[in-house]
């Protein structure tokens, strides 16, 4: 779905031409139906839609229960945009101007990951983590983090046992295209240590981080 009718067009096209087959939706309460109940593989969604926003687009499938992958479109490239695109449950976010072939990539990307059911609250141990109330406990206290953090968190509790390295945490949850440090990841994973404990998230040395799954506060 894109608010702008030519681009929207466009993307059509080249899609097409990939042998996919592509259903464009004008405003958000059109795109949220068609995503209720067309089957699709993936969704491609612009914040800026008439009717119904596209953050509220996807809230509200998340909210339901409904894991289709959603790449999502938008002009606003701050770092707190993308990080209020992910949290709200996109599982990818692109800034316009935006190149057709990183799009392509992106999207077949999430095409294999697929949309395997994703709880409605994330869990490790003692740690729990509510996507939709944005609420975060550790042993039952809550604790307060920034966006950032949040989004940070949340990507490491759904690869939760797994070795992420840092290129994927900045794909995912910074901007790639944005000059980012590669050690805002380290500062961001020393935030959420300091807050959350020291034993959270392990470093592999050469390899990037893992989030322990057998997480107790003692």
């Amino acid at each position: 779905m894109e608010d702008e009718a030519r681009l929207a067009s466009a993307l059509q096209r080249g899609l097409q031409a990939e042998g996919f087959v592509v259903d464009v939706a004008g405003d958000g309460l059109t795109g949220l139906d068609l995503a209720r109940h067309g089957g699709y593989d993936a969704m491609i969604l612009d914040v800026m839609l008439p009717r119904l926003s596209g953050y509220r687009v996807v809230r509200q499938l998340r909210a339901e229960d409904h894991w289709l992958p959603v790449l999502m479109l938008s002009a606003k490239d701050g770092e707190y945009d993308q990080a209020d695109g992910l949290d709200c449950g996109a599982d990818d976010y692109l800034t316009k101007p935006f190149s057709y072939v990183v799009l392509l990539a992106r999207l077949r990307a999430l095409l294999r990951r697929g949309a395997p059911e994703r709880p409605t609250v994330l869990a490790a141990g003692d740690l729990t983590l509510d996507p939709a109330q944005r609420r975060v406990t550790r042993g039952g206290t809550e604790i307060n983090l920034t966006s950032r953090e949040f989004a940070l968190l949340e990507y490491l509790m759904r690869r939760q046992g797994e070795v992420v390295s840092k290129t994927e945490l900045l794909d995912h949850v910074w901007d790639a295209s944005m000059e980012t440090a590669p050690n805002v990841v380290e500062v961001y994973v020393g935030y959420l240590r300091r807050k959350l404990g020291r034993e959270l998230v392990e470093t592999v040395r050469g390899a990037g981080y893992r989030l322990r799954a057998d997480l107790s506060s003692g």
